[in-house]
């Protein structure tokens, strides 16, 4: 008796996960290709570089004024140490290359600070920019998957924690990612997709 119900309970099993199975819908998406191809993706990029050169450009003038700095404090302390001037004169000079020494320490902690306020600020904005993409990335899946009425869509590109990749393997599952570039890239500004990276125009110009 309690191996004829035993049987029954197994088959119950094997037939609601069956069912269950046989009710799934999956789909997948290649979801590193659709964020790279996001028209707004690439405006976020050319945003990031733009700000990256500015903080580049500003930076590059402190470190020449950090440099003159040094100059200057070499040449003082220098001038200080000549015995052909006055005790007086040298005591002046020495205090003019101390002067000048509190000066290069300042702009030291000028770079540094300016330097871990652009890291926070940037790691903030590419984060920001990135959770927007996505989220605009998911409601378009979201509202395709259901009125496909897939129950599952798969990311092909996902890796693991080891960096291995998630998904094996897959066949005979409908793939959403062209579907939903198209429909992401169908407001883009004309030529935001075709236009080049800014590296690459100015790799061409030193050409």
């Amino acid at each position: 008796m309690n191996v004829t119900k035993l049987v029954l309970i197994a088959t119950l099993t094997l037939g609601l996960a069956a069912a269950a199975h046989a009710q799934q819908k999956i789909a997948v998406i290649n979801l590193r290709t659709v964020f790279d191809g996001y028209w707004k993706t690439k405006q976020s990029d050319a945003t990031v570089k733009d700000r990256q050169a500015d903080f580049e450009k500003e930076r590059k003038k402190m470190v020449e004024d950090y440099q003159k700095a040094n100059d200057e404090y070499r040449k003082l302390s220098d001038s200080a140490a000549d015995p052909a001037i006055s005790a007086e004169e040298r005591d002046r000079r020495k205090k003019t290359a101390e002067s000048k020494l509190l000066e290069i320490k300042e702009i030291e902690q000028s770079i540094g600070q300016f330097d871990r306020q652009f890291r926070a600020q940037i790691s903030d904005q590419i984060k920001r920019m990135r959770d927007n993409i996505m989220r605009e990335i998911r409601e378009v899946i979201t509202a395709k998957a259901k009125t496909a009425g897939y129950t599952l869509v798969l990311d092909t590109a996902a890796d693991s924690l080891n960096q291995t990749p998630i998904i094996l393997f897959s066949s005979g599952a409908p793939d959403m990612t062209d579907e939903v570039l198209t429909e992401l890239n169908a407001s883009a500004p004309a030529g935001i997709l075709t236009a080049p990276a800014k590296s690459d125009e100015q790799g061409a110009e030193k050409k």
